[in-house]
């Protein structure tokens, strides 16, 4: 997908302020590390995915339902941060590339024990 530059642009605005309200709200007050892995925002700007990497994989769904019930604050704080025309709505998802990764690394290692 060809993103333009205002998408680009924006991408990296919510990904600056929305980094350190990650810290502050949901890092600090649980033993994990949250990573945002990308940000995709629609053509029309009114909607933003941000994909989330989360370790340790055994709190993923916890923090992640966390981090969905306060979307509102979160919206909310970068708007008053990032002076936009529209605010975009925010979607959280985890983002499966590095569990894709580690298959394939797995494979890779495989196939090299099996050859010796």
């Amino acid at each position: 997908m060809n993103k333009s530059r205002r998408q680009k642009r924006i991408a990296s605005l919510i990904k600056k302020d929305l980094s350190p309200l990650l810290i502050e709200t949901i890092q600090a007050s649980s033993s994990c590390l949250i990573t945002i892995t990308g940000i995709e925002i629609s053509k029309d700007l009114k909607t933003s995915r941000i994909l989330l990497s989360i370790f340790p994989d055994r709190e993923k769904e916890t923090i992640l339902e966390l981090i969905n019930k306060r979307t509102g604050y979160l919206r909310k704080t970068i708007a008053s941060k990032t002076k936009l025309k529209y605010n975009p709505l925010l979607i959280f998802s985890l983002d499966s590339s590095p569990d894709y990764e580690q298959r394939i690394d797995k494979l890779i290692s495989n196939i090299k024990n099996d050859e010796k």
